[in-house]
């Protein structure tokens, strides 16, 4: 659906707003804006073009045919043009292309215009024809003006060259009410919060009542509503500019004044209509009615279409059909040159026909969009009357009846009941009151009755989308804004349906999949093991002890998986196998005794990592590199944010019944209560050798079942920044026990904004800073989203980073 601004602002002032603003609030009203285009009477709208006065003009000395002249535009001097017109003459005012402008001729490929030479003579710009700037189809010869307008002043100016700003609007089905200019002004009117209004058919008045159709409907199922009336002394002829211009506008094809006036006033408030040839109504009677199935009826596109027996068809007083009600007109009653009588039809018919009736004759017109979808039936008159007038001023026309209004039951408004917590819950927030009543009166929506739990509504019958609360809930967010919803502090759900759980199988797949393609294998070990690990390690108290186990090396569950892991390192050492990239999903278990003597049994699932040997396989082109901590530091990494999992605090592991070193992820509950979610290190030696091994083995235990229940399927991206970035480096001395993890949280919390990325390539401790310190040689990306960073932002930042790393942290800045 096309909107004109220009049209829109006759019903609602909006010379303040830019065509982008009024994109967005149509937007959010549910009329979303497809595109926006820019209309015009003249293509190009004549840019570029300005009024001259020819002062002087020579025969050219090198061509017949052409001609040398001076044009004044209002500049310091006047242009010096070739002009190869035969009615160039000085004095004349003429329309004058300047360089750069481009010309869209009525036919052919549009021109610029380029500075040159013409038979070695200067050419700063071309005097135009009509048909060259895309005015008329004449090439007789050069336009002459008959203007006093000043020289330079602009063309589409003085030929009243006419452009507009049109809206395309993506309408959905059940927003019928606002397919017409005067029905989007009706939602601006609520949001915007201003006046609306139309022409006034006060005058409307019969100029005699000589001529009149009379109307029976006979199916007054399909037509709860009927009017019309007469004109006489019509003088069907082309419609005037302005109403041409406005349907062109919208992409409707001016026909002539009388059916143009019944598609402007279509397209202005929504109601079809259609004019007949009076003189072909047979009995002056109009009779609407079905017709038996079969019976043949030319349409006005000349297709003879065979009638179902539920088609409204509009018959004349011998029951011959003139049109198909509220779809298409017929062939031989349509308004043509010759038509000086007029029956003017205005009605409401059941949308149920209507679409049966589209569909079985594959007729989609602008008629049958609006009946097939509900229009407002009360809204019959007024659009009657308003055409009626068009008619007499427009086409000289005689109003020569009185309205024949056929309405034997009124349709009521819509009224039912709204809670007001039932309005919080689905908008939620809890608007006032009177913000909610004033919308809604806004909308033409009446409140009726109001207590202190509900209040009532009266919706009128072309709201045909708004039948219960929600669609009031639906009326007030759409006008008060989406975007003014401010999220709860404490956020909630009221949806019927809960979240869909977590798909442990896939987010399974997904990380063995990252695992996999990092070089690692998969491995699936016996549940059962032997009770000799935990006895050496004196935690045999958690043991879950198989009652009739079939051997001593399999006689409890496992209470962790590190050691089945190691038994398939040893075994794999023994067959030559001494390099190791494994994986594991599985379960541990564990006895605890409860205070009051009663035993607490645990299962949990484990992703457990292993890491043995070289990194990669020895080639000529690079050494063979030994697998480390940092190696599967880098893989929890990657596991991490493959499920998004943010916000864990790292602490450095000690005394620790594995691991000789290593670190700890996890989340702080209290002060003192910390638990742990990814745990990972270089493992004891007395550990291995418990499985008979002597090889650095590194492993890594997740909590898988926390990782499942916490991972976060929404990521949020920002643009890539189109600004380079900035590299820093910095040298600090700080106390050994300081960790890089720790200067990277300072660094972050003192600069939030510029600083992307915090990273460390060099780490000293020797002879040349004291034996308690150790020294980091930190990189420091700075980057701005918005600007070029420059040396005094750069500076400033970094000053603020080497103050908080003194004051937090103790460094010396090494310079």
């Amino acid at each position: 659906m096309n909107i004109s601004l220009k049209w829109l602002q006759k019903y609602i002032a909006l010379s303040d707003k830019t065509p982008q603003e009024l994109e967005a609030y149509l937007t959010e009203l549910g009329l979303e804006v497809e595109a926006i285009e820019t209309y015009e009477t003249v293509k190009g709208g004549l840019e570029g073009l300005v009024v001259g006065q020819v002062l002087t003009c020579e025969k050219h000395p090198d061509a017949d045919k052409l001609k040398l002249t001076t044009v004044d535009i209002g500049a310091e001097n006047p242009l010096s043009i070739v002009c190869g017109a035969p009615n160039v003459a000085a004095g004349q005012k003429v329309i004058v292309a300047t360089v750069g402008a481009t010309l869209y001729p009525t036919e052919g490929e549009p021109l610029k215009i380029k500075k040159g030479k013409i038979r070695g003579a200067v050419s700063e710009g071309m005097i135009c024809a009509e048909d060259e700037i895309g005015l008329g189809h004449s090439h007789e010869g050069i336009m002459v003006l008959q203007t006093d307008a000043p020289n330079g002043s602009p063309a589409a100016t003085v030929l009243e060259v006419e452009s507009d700003t049109v809206f395309t609007i993506g309408l959905t089905p059940n927003r019928i009410d606002a397919a017409s200019h005067y029905g989007v002004a009706r939602d601006l009117k609520a949001r915007l919060k201003r006046e609306l209004c139309r022409p006034s058919v006060e005058s409307f008045k019969p100029k005699n009542t000589d001529f009149k159709i009379e109307i029976e409907v006979k199916n007054s199922e399909a037509a709860p509503r009927y009017a019309g009336l007469t004109l006489t002394e019509v003088k069907v002829a082309p419609s005037p500019d302005w109403l041409k211009q406005a349907l062109q506008a919208i992409g409707v094809r001016p026909i002539n004044n009388v059916v143009d006036i019944t598609n402007y006033v279509l397209h202005a408030f929504g109601q079809p209509l259609h004019a007949f040839d009076a003189d072909k109504i047979a009995g002056n009677k109009i009779i609407v009615t079905t017709l038996p199935k079969d019976t043949t009826f030319k349409t006005l596109d000349e297709v003879e279409r065979k009638l179902s027996d539920t088609d409204l068809m509009i018959c004349d007083g011998n029951q011959k059909p003139l049109c198909l009600g509220g779809i298409f007109g017929g062939f031989d009653s349509g308004v043509t040159e010759s038509t000086t009588r007029i029956f003017l039809e205005s009605a409401y018919f059941n949308p149920t026909y209507i679409r049966r009736s589209a569909k079985h004759h594959d007729l989609f017109t602008d008629a049958s969009f609006r009946f097939s979808r509900g229009a407002d039936i009360n809204n019959v008159l007024y659009p009657l009357k308003y055409a009626a007038l068009l008619i007499e001023e427009i086409a000289s026309g005689k109003i020569s009846s009185e309205i024949t209004d056929f309405y034997p039951q009124k349709i009521e408004n819509a009224v039912f009941s709204v809670r007001y917590d039932y309005l919080d819950k689905i908008i939620g927030n809890s608007l006032e009151k009177e913000l909610i009543f004033d919308i809604l009166e806004s909308l033409e929506i009446e409140v009726i009755e109001k207590t202190d739990t509900d209040f009532k509504v009266s919706v009128p019958p072309y709201r045909v989308d708004v039948l219960q609360p929600a669609d009031i809930a639906e009326e007030v967010l759409r006008v008060y804004g989406l975007n003014n919803i401010a999220f709860s502090q404490t956020p909630r759900t009221d949806f019927v349906a809960a979240f869909a759980k977590p798909d442990a199988h896939l987010l399974r797949q997904q990380v063995s999949q990252l695992l996999v393609g990092a070089g690692l294998s998969e491995m699936m070990n016996n549940s059962l093991t032997s009770s000799k690990y935990s006895k050496a390690l004196q935690i045999d108290s958690k043991d879950v002890v198989i009652l009739n186990y079939l051997s001593e090396d399999l006689d409890v569950m496992r209470q962790d998986l590190l050691f089945g892991g190691l038994e398939s390192i040893k075994r794999n050492q023994n067959r030559g196998v001494q390099d190791i990239a494994a994986f594991e999903f599985g379960k541990f278990y564990q006895k605890h005794t409860a205070p009051e003597g009663k035993n607490k049994y645990v299962e949990a699932e484990r992703l457990a990592i292993w890491l043995s040997g070289n990194k990669g396989v020895e080639s000529w082109r690079e050494k063979a590199k030994k697998a480390d901590f940092y190696d599967l530091g880098e893989l929890a990494s990657k596991i991490l944010n493959l499920l998004n999992i943010k916000g864990l605090e790292q602490r450095t592991l000690t005394d620790d019944l594995y691991f000789q070193y290593g670190l700890e992820l996890g989340k702080r509950k209290g002060k003192d209560d910390f638990e742990p979610i990814v745990r990972l290190g270089l493992v004891k030696r007395k550990v291995c050798k418990l499985a008979d091994l002597n090889v650095d083995v590194f492993y890594a235990d997740l909590n898988w079942e926390w990782l499942i229940k916490n991972h976060n399927e929404k990521k949020t991206y920002q643009e890539i920044s189109r600004f380079p970035s900035v590299r820093r480096d910095l040298s600090l001395v700080v106390a050994k026990n300081i960790s890089f993890q720790t200067l990277e949280n300072i660094a972050k919390r003192t600069e939030r904004k510029l600083l992307q990325e915090v990273g460390v390539f060099d780490v000293y401790e020797g002879e040349r800073i004291d034996a308690d310190k150790k020294a980091y040689a930190l990189r420091f990306i700075l980057q701005d989203q918005d600007k070029t960073l420059d040396e005094q932002t750069i500076e400033k930042t970094m000053n603020k980073l080497m103050l908080a790393f003194e004051k937090e942290a103790d460094a010396l800045i090494r310079k």
